[in-house]
């Protein structure tokens, strides 16, 4: 690895088109195309009234008990809620301030739009103090702005790691001031309580970038102000199911299948050829010492870590997939290229492409949302609604509808069972159900082809309603259903009561 090579003028003729392509642009012009593609990359948020993210309504069902649980009879009967402080409230608290202004659901989309907003900014951020411009890797970098962690919706982790690159860049700006650890205590702990997947990899780059300077014990002395979160660990924030390896298959199969995934979206070979491209680029790259050390370290911790790491840490699933992604974003603003316009563009098009069919999927799933929700919006205020949603195995894309029956609770106030809700982990808590009335029992994953019988689907036994999504009708129902409306991807059931003494 070797730091940047001196700028090099890649056209010295006149101004031609081609000319133009093959020079390099300055500074100020790099910084605002990096900012125009950074406002660009909300651009999912703005077309699609509902946000497409797979565990976004089961956060925004949580939202809605903590700020309404006191006003309402039902949310009080069927929910508790303890707050305590812990390594991942991100959105929870930002979207307090924001509920106070705005109704809950558009609260909810402009929490979704502020992260690929200050990710993308983050970025640029850490780019611009390394190397006071906007290269090619900051630019590539922008690919994983929309990660798979994104679009599972993992929210808090997202504020995290976007608050974890302006850290890092300010832990490079404030090199050689003394009042920089002071500055660095607080933000440090603001990096852990957004999430502390994202604190673990400011951790990795802080000590990376030291590494390279000093090469020396003082690298590791050296992140001291930003590991004060340990104290809140040690004596237990958040520290309940600390870790889990259960993976359901062999680890080696489980590590290759989250890397194939690391840039899934929605198609399947195009995210295979994003994900080659972008491994090759930094291969490439590596072999001819064009990588900066000063993050080039910190990408080889980050990956390496995804290794290392179980899939739940603190009930967070997929925490090493997480490192994935932010490795490889990593990796990218670590390229030490200086490039052409042309480059740069093809860059862009790279990121941009991969946006627009973002873009479509989540204007298209919105409308699917709204379709779904007239359902919703028929029960009545207080239902008990047992949902089961079905998951095609076969399908490459998230399936953005899996936890949509957290709309329920948040416009009717109803006990539903796709709230995440470990006794012990989260603070949401469920009052009545039963133990199956939660997180993930609702999923049914489906084979083509394979009998859906849901004759004795346990949450359905403590339900008045019953609600199924999929693009396969079930061939059985549960006892007591009477169906009440139906359609090609939704089937509503009234539950009758059951009889004294069955």
């Amino acid at each position: 690895m070797s730091a940047e090579p001196p700028q090099e003028q890649f056209s010295k003729g006149g101004f031609t088109p081609r000319a133009w392509l093959q020079g390099e642009p300055g500074p100020r012009e790099s910084l605002i195309f990096a900012l125009l593609l950074t406002l660009v990359s909300v651009l999912p948020v703005l077309v699609a009234v509902y946000p497409q993210m797979v565990d976004y309504p089961a956060h925004l069902a949580r939202f809605h008990v903590m700020l309404e649980r006191d006003h309402s009879q039902f949310l009080q009967q069927y929910y508790g809620f303890k707050w305590r402080w812990m390594g991942n409230l991100g959105a929870d608290l930002l979207i307090r301030p924001l509920a106070a202004w705005f109704p809950l659901e558009t609260a909810g989309r402009i929490v979704v739009g502020i992260i690929p907003l200050i990710t993308g900014l983050g970025i640029i951020a850490v780019e611009w103090v390394l190397r006071r411009r906007i290269g090619v890797g900051a630019v590539l970098a922008m690919c994983f702005i929309w990660s798979p962690a994104l679009l599972l919706g993992f929210l808090n982790f997202g504020l995290s790691l976007a608050a974890a690159l302006f850290v890092f860049a300010a832990w490079v700006l404030l090199e050689g001031k003394r009042w920089r650890a002071a500055v660095m205590v607080p933000a440090g702990f603001l990096v852990w309580v957004c999430h502390v997947s994202g604190w673990g990899a400011l951790g990795l780059m802080v000590f990376a970038y030291e590494w390279n300077r000093t090469r020396d014990w003082r690298a590791f002395i050296a992140p001291w102000p930003l590991a004060f979160p340990v104290l809140a660990l040690l004596f237990g924030a958040g520290t309940k199911g600390l870790a889990s390896y259960g993976y359901g298959e062999s680890v080696s199969v489980y590590k290759w299948s989250i890397w194939k995934q690391a840039m899934r979206d929605s198609i399947e070979w195009l995210d295979y050829a994003s994900l080659i491209l972008i491994l090759g680029i930094l291969a490439v790259s590596a072999g001819l010492r064009r990588i900066d050390p000063r993050l080039g370290w910190a990408t080889v911790l980050l990956l390496l870590s995804s290794l290392a790491l179980p899939r739940h840490i603190f009930a967070g699933d997929l925490v090493d997939a997480r490192m994935i992604s932010t490795g490889l974003m990593v990796g990218c603003l670590a390229l030490a290229w200086r490039a052409p316009r042309w480059v740069m563009l093809a860059a862009a098009l790279l990121f941009l492409g991969r946006l627009a069919l973002t873009t479509d999927n989540w204007k298209r799933d919105s409308r699917e949302t709204a379709h779904l929700l007239q359902t919703i919006d028929r029960l009545p205020m207080g239902a008990k609604l047992a949902t089961v949603v079905i998951t095609e195995r076969r399908q490459w894309q998230y399936n953005p509808q899996e936890h949509i029956c957290g709309y329920a609770l948040v416009r009717r106030d109803a006990l539903v069972n796709c709230n995440f809700a470990l006794p012990m982990v989260h603070m949401l808590t469920i009052n009545e159900g039963g133990p199956y009335f939660r997180d993930p029992y609702h999923r049914l994953y489906h084979r083509s082809g394979a009998y859906i019988n849901l004759l004795s689907y346990d949450p359905a036994k403590n339900a008045d309603w019953f609600w199924y999504v999929g693009s396969n009708r079930p061939d059985k129902l549960p006892l007591r259903a009477r169906v009440i409306e139906a359609d090609r991807h939704t089937l509503l059931a009234r539950l009758a009561k059951r009889r004294t003494g069955s």
